[in-house]
C-alpha cells in the first residue's frame, strides 16, 4: 500500500467515525443550538476541518447570518456577520445551490475575508444545507488542515453528507418551532376566552345579594386564601370557584377539579394523591394525583362535606403543610395549591354531631362564601332567564323567546333547585316549542304545570310585611340609600327619573324589563306625570 493510499484510508476512518459522532448528536439532542456547536467541534477534532462555519437563511429568505463557529481554542463564536446571495464563495453557494472548492484561499478573489479566521494560503470548502427540495437552507463551510489537492474531493463528500444531516435537523428544529408557537398562540387565546367566559361581567345578577357575592370574589381573587363556598345544590359553586380562579395572578396555572362524593376514601386518596407504582392491583405504572397537577393553581373540591372522618385527617395534613406521599411511596411530594372547597352541608352542625373534623372545618373556612338561593334573589329571574336561552339557542341553533306571561308565572314559584332546576324547565319547555317560542303553557316543573298564584312580594327583609297596592309615592325627589328596601329605592329611582320607567332604569343599573318587574311584583302604583 502506497504512503497516499494508507492516507486516504487512514482519514476515510476518521471521516466514518466523526460521521457516526455527527448522527449520533442529532439525533439524541432536542436543543438545536447545542447540537450545532457539539458538530463543528466534532468536525473541528475528528475530521482536520478548521473554523467550521455554519450560516442559516433568515427569516427573509435575502442573506445568510452566521449561526456558530468553531475555532482551534474551542471556543464558539456566533459573530453578527451575514453574507448576501452572490457575496463571497459563501454568498455564492446560496445563490448556486452548489458545493465550491478553492485549493488556496489566496489564488480565489470570490473569497470573502469576513471572519479574519482562515488560512490564505490553505483550501477552502463551502457545501450547501439543503432542505430536500433544492432549496438550500444554510451553507456549511469549513477549511480543511491537509492542503493535498487529491484529499480535497474526500474532504467535499464528507462536509456533502454531514450538510445534508444538518439539513434535515435545521427543518426538523424550524417546524418544532412553528409548531410550539402556534400551540402557545392557541394556549393563549384559549386562556383569554376561558378568562372572559368566567369573568365577573358574565356572572349573571343585579340583585343585592349576588351584589356582595361579586364582591367576596374581587377581594379574595387577589390572594391565594382557602375559599370555601357553602350554599345549596344549583347556585352555581362551580361557576364561583372558577371565576375565583380566572381572575386570580394564578389564572395561567391549571385549575383541577374533583368531587369528593363520587369516589370512596381508597380511590378518593390514590386519585387525590397520585400513586406509585405496583402500590396496589392495578397500579401498572406511577400515577400522579390531583395535587400535583394543580401545582402551581387551584384545586376545586366540591362536596368536601362527603368525605369520611378518616380521609379528613390525611386532606387536613396537605392543606396545612403542602405535603403529602403518593399511595405506596415514601418521598414527601411538596405542592403550591390553592384550595377552593364547596359543600352544601351545614358544617357546623357536622363538627358538632362528630361527622366533621374540627381543625379540618377551620381550615377550610378561611373565607365563606353564600351564594344566595334563587328563591331569595327571584328579582334576578328575568335576566336569569334570558341567558339560560341564550345558552340553549345556540345548542339548538335557533332563536328561542319567552312571554311576558311565562317569566310572571315563573316568578310565583319558590324554585328549590336553584337555576339548575330553572335551566332544566327552560330546555324542556324550548323542546316542547315548535316555533321558538315558549309561553305560559310550557312552563312545567316536574311534569306538573307550576300553579296559579298571587303575586308575592320580593324576598326581602322587607318583604315580610309587603305594603299595601296603593303606594302613594312621596311628593319630592328622595335620595337612594342603601338601607332602603328593594321596594323602596325602587320608588326613590322613580322618583328622581319623573316616573319614566328606563330612567329609573338606568339609576339602578337595570334594564326597563328588570325594573317593569320589580313594579309588578311589589305592587307599585305608577304615578302620571
Amino acid at each position: 500500500m502506497t504512503t497516499q493510499d494508507y492516507r486516504h484510508e487512514t482519514m476515510a476512518q476518521q471521516q466514518l467515525s466523526a460521521l457516526y459522532e455527527v448522527s449520533s448528536i442529532l439525533s439524541n439532542s432536542l436543543d438545536y443550538s447545542q447540537a450545532t456547536r457539539s458538530i463543528l467541534k466534532v468536525l473541528h477534532d475528528q475530521a482536520m476541518l478548521e473554523y467550521p462555519m455554519l450560516t442559516i437563511l433568515d427569516e427573509s429568505g435575502e442573506q445568510l447570518e452566521v449561526d456558530s463557529v468553531h475555532n482551534n481554542s474551542g471556543n464558539d463564536k456566533s459573530p453578527k456577520v451575514a453574507y448576501k446571495a452572490g457575496e463571497g464563495v459563501v454568498g455564492m453557494v446560496l445563490s448556486e445551490g452548489q458545493s465550491i472548492v478553492i485549493p488556496m484561499i489566496s489564488e480565489d478573489f470570490r473569497f470573502a475575508d469576513k471572519l479574519d479566521l482562515y488560512d490564505w494560503g490553505k483550501p477552502f470548502i463551502a457545501v450547501p444545507v439543503k432542505n430536500g427540495s433544492d432549496g438550500v437552507l444554510g451553507v456549511l463551510a469549513a477549511q480543511p488542515a491537509i492542503a493535498k489537492p487529491e484529499l480535497l474531493a474526500q474532504f467535499n463528500r464528507f462536509m456533502e453528507m454531514c450538510a445534508n444531516l444538518i439539513g434535515r435537523s435545521v427543518m426538523l428544529a424550524r417546524n418544532i418551532s412553528e409548531q410550539t408557537e402556534n400551540l402557545q398562540q392557541e394556549r393563549d387565546r384559549l386562556q383569554r376566552k376561558v378568562r372572559s367566559n368566567y369573568g365577573l361581567d358574565n356572572m349573571v345578577g343585579h340583585s343585592p345579594a349576588m351584589q356582595r357575592v361579586f364582591e367576596q370574589i374581587r377581594m379574595v381573587s387577589k390572594w391565594s386564601s382557602t375559599v370555601l363556598i357553602r350554599g345549596e345544590s344549583g347556585t352555581g359553586k362551580e361557576l364561583i370557584a372558577n371565576a375565583i380562579h380566572y381572575n386570580s395572578p394564578r389564572a395561567s396555572s391549571p385549575c383541577v377539579k374533583l368531587n369528593c362524593a363520587a369516589l370512596p376514601d381508597n380511590l378518593l386518596e390514590s386519585e387525590l394523591f397520585g400513586h406509585e407504582k405496583g402500590a396496589f392491583t392495578g397500579a401498572i405504572k406511577q400515577r400522579k394525583g390531583r395535587f400535583e397537577q394543580a401545582d402551581g393553581g387551584t384545586l376545586f373540591l366540591d362536596e368536601i362535606g362527603e368525605i369520611s372522618p378518616a380521609f379528613q385527617a390525611k386532606l387536613l395534613r396537605v392543606l396545612q403543610e403542602g405535603e403529602f406521599e403518593r399511595v405506596g411511596g415514601t418521598r414527601t411530594q411538596t405542592v403550591d395549591v390553592r384550595i377552593i372547597a364547596a359543600t352544601n352541608r351545614n358544617l357546623e352542625d357536622e363538627v358538632q354531631q362528630g361527622r366533621f373534623r374540627e381543625d379540618l372545618y377551620y381550615r377550610l373556612n378561611v373565607m365563606p362564601i353564600f351564594p344566595a338561593p334563587l328563591r331569595e334573589r327571584i328579582e334576578d329571574l328575568p335576566e336569569l332567564t334570558d341567558f339560560l336561552l341564550g345558552k340553549i339557542s345556540k345548542q339548538q341553533s335557533r332563536k328561542l323567546s319567552i312571554t311576558d306571561s311565562a317569566i310572571r308565572h315563573m316568578m310565583n314559584f319558590d324554585w328549590p333547585g336553584n337555576i339548575r332546576q330553572l335551566e332544566n324547565l327552560l330546555e324542556r319547555a324550548s323542546v316542547m316549542s315548535s316555533d321558538g317560542i315558549i309561553d305560559q303553557d310550557l312552563i312545567i316543573l316536574d311534569g306538573i304545570s307550576m300553579p296559579q298564584s298571587a303575586p308575592r312580594p320580593i324576598a326581602t327583609p322587607s318583604a315580610v310585611s309587603p305594603a299595601p297596592a296603593t303606594v302613594v309615592p312621596p311628593a319630592n325627589t328622595t335620595a337612594i340609600s342603601t338601607d332602603m328596601s328593594d321596594r323602596e329605592r325602587v320608588i326613590a329611582a322613580l322618583e328622581q327619573a319623573g316616573w319614566v320607567q328606563a330612567k329609573a332604569a338606568r339609576i339602578l343599573n337595570m334594564t326597563p324589563r328588570q325594573i317593569a318587574y320589580r313594579i309588578q311584583t311589589m305592587n307599585i302604583r305608577m304615578k302620571q306625570i
